[in-house]
């Protein structure tokens, strides 16, 4: 199938080939950290986790939030998902690629991955982060690969594919879990300390990641005519709003803990978010713009009315994916190391080089997504949507009463 990638509008070439140089100015710059180490980079003694960590904490969010299509959709036969559900799938795997490569250039030495693999420490939280992601995509290309052949060739999918499905659901709640524990668990860093930051982690996870999608379902109208159906957007953008509302909640119970309990290395954190901290101020405009858009967001997809249409419905979600990439992708990883524990405020901004590499690494990331999309597009254009959708349903249900029957044997 990977030939149907292979063809395509002039546009849709130049798209790949900007892409493609992204990705090479960006492997020029790895180049350079590699052979200069990480001192090219903005990073230091007092700030070690920055621009990289930052971006795999946010993408690893994106990557779970595909469960909420996949749940409805597989274990509870919401039809209305069939066109979307293998789009979150490519989502994901796209998403953990790029949480992977993240955590290659942050490592400095790539060769230092093989030390977490060829000497496992179940004790360490970094070896089960690892589990996790891996596992993950591999799960999602097997579903994904497995569903979307037997809905060309027009037969069931495997059995063993229900299970794995089954499987993937606890597991990409999983690795958002685990990522949370790795800055929870961390001694002398009162910003992260706390119980509900997976909680947060989740929440954050479910509007960012279907809130981009839903933009990746309207681009995809709009530029090809493939059309997931508007109940479909309806129902994620409705998951969109009550995730967004969530971690909102989520956020304001951190900010009254801080500053009503008054103590102060709690609360020097989010002063130095919001309103800076010795003259460091770095930050502040940035989270004012996500505290800005959050609202926006929330009333526009809390309103039915607003909600409902789709123009109103991207513009929301196109502020909860910013105001929620601000939150997680600069602040969250940032204020965890400032003040230090000795009372220091350092300054730290990502360099050039950081900024390019993360570029490249996105642009391999929206690579991967194109070629995935361009596939399923290609090949589910080729039928009329009211057979496919029903040939799809039928597939599902004569899987669910061969299993009634099994399980009454």
């Amino acid at each position: 199938m990977i030939e149907k990638a292979l063809t395509g509008s002039k546009r849709y070439w130049i798209w790949l080939l900007c892409l493609i140089g992204v990705i090479a100015v960006g492997k020029l710059c790895y180049f350079k950290q590699l052979s200069e180490g990480l001192t090219v980079t903005g990073l230091g003694r007092d700030v070690p986790w920055g621009f990289y960590i930052a971006q795999f904490t946010f993408l690893v969010g994106v990557a779970a939030s595909a469960v909420m299509v996949v749940l409805p959709y597989y274990l509870h036969n919401y039809k209305a998902f069939g066109k979307m559900a293998v789009l979150g799938e490519f989502l994901a795997i796209a998403s953990v690629t790029m949480c992977l490569l993240f955590i290659v250039v942050d490592m400095g030495r790539p060769d230092r991955i093989f030390n977490a693999v060829l000497h496992p420490s179940p004790s360490s939280l970094i070896f089960w982060d690892i589990v996790s992601l891996n596992g993950y995509l591999v799960l999602n290309v097997l579903i994904s690969h497995a569903t979307f052949s037997a809905e060309r060739k027009g037969i069931r999918p495997p059995g063993w594919v229900k299970p794995l499905v089954i499987l993937s659901i606890p597991w990409a709640v999983s690795i958002h879990t685990v990522t949370a524990f790795l800055y929870s668990g961390l001694a002398a860093r009162p910003f992260w300390m706390t119980a509900i930051l997976a909680p947060r982690f989740l929440a954050s996870a479910f509007a960012a990641g279907p809130a981009l999608l839903i933009l990746i379902c309207l681009l995809l109208k709009r530029l090809t005519g493939y059309d997931v159906g508007r109940q479909a957007i309806r129902t994620l953008g409705k998951i969109v709003a009550y995730a967004m509302a969530i971690n909102v909640f989520f956020i304001l119970l951190e900010v009254f803990t801080a500053s009503y309990s008054g103590i102060p290395e709690h609360m020097h954190h989010f002063e130095f978010l919001y309103f800076g901290l010795e003259g460091n101020t770095v930050l502040v405009p940035w989270m004012w713009t996500s505290s800005v858009l959050s609202v926006i967001a929330l009333v526009l997809l809390l309103t039915p009315k607003l909600r409902s249409r789709e123009n109103l419905l991207a513009w929301a979600c196109g502020a909860v994916f910013i105001a929620l990439w601000i939150d997680k992708g600069l602040g969250m990883v940032i204020t965890g190391f400032i003040p230090t524990p000795l009372g220091e405020v350092p300054h730290y901004s990502p360099s050039m080089i950081e900024v390019m590499i993360g570029l490249a690494i996105y642009a391999a990331g929206a690579l991967i997504l194109t070629v995935l999309y361009k596939v399923a597009v290609t090949v589910r254009k080729r039928e009329p949507e009211a057979e496919w959708a029903e040939r799809a349903h039928r597939m599902m249900v004569d899987q669910r009463e061969k299993e009634a029957v099994a399980a009454g044997d």
